[in-house]
């Protein structure tokens, strides 16, 4: 989808997917699969063995258990599924704006009210506006039961939150009685400098959700399986998912998945220093042919915030009024790179309050192709005329 859905002069930097060759470990599981006419229904506990095992390497975190993960077709599916567990329809479910664009449909499309605690403007989450957002969802009536579905590592902003912030998060929720889902789809995906804090690891978070999968960090969305994990405390209601949301994922997909946890870490070390290599490229560019717009140094994922206030571009027309629109919905300076400079982002406006007059731009490209963009999206800024 991402090299197909604009035409072949356009160059494709908005959906999460990268331009990377398979993993050779999830290869030959798959190739192996088929060798053996593997393709029936998913069996045991491989999978979720797979990311305890993987937990434990890479963020020494030994407190999962296989009798409280279970298996979702992929994270927002199952997002959805855990927040069925945890509330009623008309209940709030809390975000941090701007945020992933489908925590707003998916949400809102099973019946349940959308709050935003926007970020800070350092694009970190702000405890003082999360409590009077968790009080404020508290006192508006319904069944009183109240979620927050969080990003961890956020997207769009590629903010890594701290074991100190989510610590913060765990107790507000707990004063508030607030049931925190996190989407961890991106958990491998952290870079240099900062370090990934499973959130059912930090003190408080017994009676939250996990949800996690190897698609972001291991290129594999069209091969759907993930994982669902609930702390100590919400073990009986991840009981409660129904028998059919399980056999949602692909077999395929859980042996891919399965693979990418167990043999993928030299795979991911090799994906994580060109990563970086690119957000350093970036970095450059942006100074070189993009001066006026601001960019925070992602921490993680492969996603780049960039604010283009200062062109001067009128904003979204209505995208703070109205919510997110489709995530192919272009305005701004999105359109105005798509039409000008034949380089497609994701429009800033999608993602919620705070996100009018950004661009989210995909760096998990090769280096000349991320060189081409930024050059093209700087001459086309000048040639507009947008420079003061």
């Amino acid at each position: 989808m991402k090299w197909r859905a604009h035409p072949a002069d356009v160059l494709p930097l908005w959906v999460a997917e990268m331009d990377v060759p398979l993993a050779q470990p999830i290869a030959d599981a798959l190739h192996k699969a088929i060798a053996d006419g593997d393709t029936g229904y998913p069996a045991g506990t491989a999978f979720a063995e797979s990311l305890i095992g993987f937990a434990s390497r890479r963020w020494n975190w030994d407190g999962l258990d296989v009798e409280r993960v279970a298996l979702i077709p992929d994270v927002m599916t199952g997002a959805v599924q855990v927040l069925r567990l945890v509330t009623d329809p008309g209940d709030p479910v809390i975000v941090n704006s701007p945020v992933y664009a489908p925590f707003y449909a998916f949400v809102e499309h099973d019946g349940r009210r959308v709050v935003e605690a926007p970020l800070g403007q350092d694009l970190r989450l702000d405890p003082g506006r999360l409590e009077e957002t968790f009080r404020r969802a508290r006192g508006r009536g319904g069944s009183g039961k109240v979620a927050y579905l969080i990003s961890n590592p956020h997207n769009p902003t590629g903010t890594v939150h701290t074991v100190e912030e989510l610590t913060a998060v765990a107790e507000l929720a707990r004063r508030y009685g607030v049931r925190v889902v996190a989407d961890e789809i991106h958990a491998p995906v952290v870079l240099p400098g900062a370090r990934f804090t499973p959130y059912l690891s930090v003190p408080g978070a017994e009676d939250a959700f996990s949800l996690m999968s190897a698609t972001k960090a291991w290129n594999l969305a069209g091969i759907k399986a993930a994982l669902a994990v609930a702390g100590p405390a919400a073990a009986g209601d991840l009981r409660r998912m129904p028998e059919e949301v399980h056999h949602g994922a692909s077999h395929l997909g859980v042996i891919a998945h399965t693979a990418a946890f167990r043999h993928g870490d030299a795979w991911l070390d090799a994906l994580l220093t060109g990563l970086d290599a690119n957000r350093e490229l970036l970095g450059r560019l942006l100074a070189e042919h993009l001066p006026e717009v601001g960019h925070t140094r992602p921490e993680g994922t492969y996603l780049a915030w960039l604010d283009c206030r200062p062109l001067g571009l009128a904003p979204e027309q209505g995208a703070e009024e109205t919510g997110p629109a489709v995530v192919t919905d272009l305005a701004g300076p999105a359109k105005l790179f798509l039409d000008r400079a034949r380089v497609a982002l994701s429009s800033g406006h999608i993602f919620g309050t705070g996100g009018a007059g950004h661009v989210r731009l995909n760096l998990a490209t090769s280096q000349a192709v991320l060189t081409e963009a930024v050059t093209r999206m700087g001459r086309a800024v000048g040639e507009w005329g947008g420079r003061p």
